[in-house]
């Protein structure tokens, strides 16, 4: 019998049939994956492309506005100018004009326990959200508990203070507070202690540095150790581009950080006695930070005392601290800062025995 195949003009077996339509079928499929496998690739190029150019314009706007991040003069739905002053509290209190050595016109208000008050004078450095006026409430117990004066400085763009915010002009206006208070002659001038939080914290360890022989003494509170650090903490995605010398990451960001404010290259610096009040419950700033502050000051400095604060967060430390943050502080005055009439009355026990 004559094939079917034989019939249809073919010269191809059923088997040889078979494999050219499963080799067609197979190319088809193959092309099909190609064509998917290119319009994935084109997928995942334009995702990346398109993170990349959003990582890319995030970090730009990052770097040309940074200091309004590191800098909130005003909080949200407040404004500039001071929603009380001392005189609301009661307190006694001046206000002071400053010029910083670049010009700028700076404001104070130095309150005192009393007129001739010559307990310890605390120059005070606040957080870097606010004002002053938003510290009062702090300052009106602290007055009462420490017996002390608290001089109280707008940084530049705070408050009642022109200007606009920066590391070096801080650090300009800081210094224009100390000088001030170095020339008074109704404070007792040996007795300065410098209280900074947070940012403040950062402030006056660069003051306190630099001046030996004005400060006496230091206190930082729930300080970080540098901007750089912070940037990974607040905003996860730059760790890998900036960072502090603890950092993995490239850290290719670093040289366009205009306030580094980095306290941890200060802090073993400082010989002048430093007491480190931490927040352990701290949302803002990691208590290691304040840890790694201590250790790298203790190496150097043996007037280091540090103190936590199981309760205490960010602004509220000196709340939850309650009684033993104040008897904290007033033991660390009485062994660094104490009054003069203690010290001569000790000069002269001492003559006295040399004596017999």
């Amino acid at each position: 019998m004559t094939s079917d195949w034989a019939h249809c003009g073919t010269s191809k077996s059923p088997r040889n049939y078979t494999r050219t339509v499963a080799h067609t079928t197979k190319t088809k499929a193959s092309g099909r994956e190609r064509e998917r496998a290119w319009t994935m690739v084109s997928y995942v190029s334009v995702l990346l492309y398109g993170v990349g150019g959003i990582v890319v314009a995030g970090m730009a706007l990052l770097v040309a506005f940074q200091e309004k991040l590191v800098y909130v003069p005003v909080l949200p739905g407040l404004t500039k100018s001071y929603p009380i002053t001392p005189a609301r509290l009661r307190l006694m209190y001046e206000d002071v004009w400053l010029r910083s050595s670049d010009g700028v016109r700076l404001h104070a208000w130095f309150i005192k326990l009393f007129p001739e008050c010559r307990g310890p004078t605390i120059l005070f450095f606040q957080e870097n959200a606010g004002n002053i006026a938003h510290r009062l409430e702090m300052v009106r117990i602290m007055i009462q508990r420490l017996q002390c004066n608290v001089f109280m400085l707008s940084y530049r763009g705070y408050g009642a203070s022109d200007g606009y915010p920066s590391q070096h002009g801080i650090t300009m206006d800081a210094q224009a507070a100390l000088d001030h208070l170095s020339q008074r002659i109704d404070i007792d001038t040996s007795r300065i202690v410098v209280f900074g939080r947070s940012l403040g914290g950062a402030v006056g360890a660069v003051l306190t540095k630099n001046n030996p022989d004005k400060v006496a003494a230091l206190i930082l509170e729930n300080t970080f150790t540098s901007i750089l650090d912070m940037a990974g903490v607040l905003l996860p995605f730059l760790k890998w581009f900036i960072g502090g010398s603890g950092s993995k990451g490239p850290r290719i960001l670093n040289c366009l950080v205009r306030s580094p404010w980095s306290t941890i290259d200060i802090i073993g610096e400082i010989t002048q006695p430093i007491l480190f009040l931490s927040g352990l419950q701290d949302e803002m700033v990691p208590p290691f930070h304040m840890q790694m502050l201590y250790a790298k000051a203790a190496a150097r400095n043996r007037q280091c005392i540090f103190v936590e604060f199981p309760t205490g967060m960010h602004m509220d430390t000196w709340l939850a601290g309650g009684d033993n943050y104040w008897k904290t502080i007033q033991l660390f005055f009485e062994q660094n800062v104490p009054e003069q009439t203690e010290i001569q009355s000790s000069h002269n026990d001492n003559d006295s025995e040399e004596a017999r």
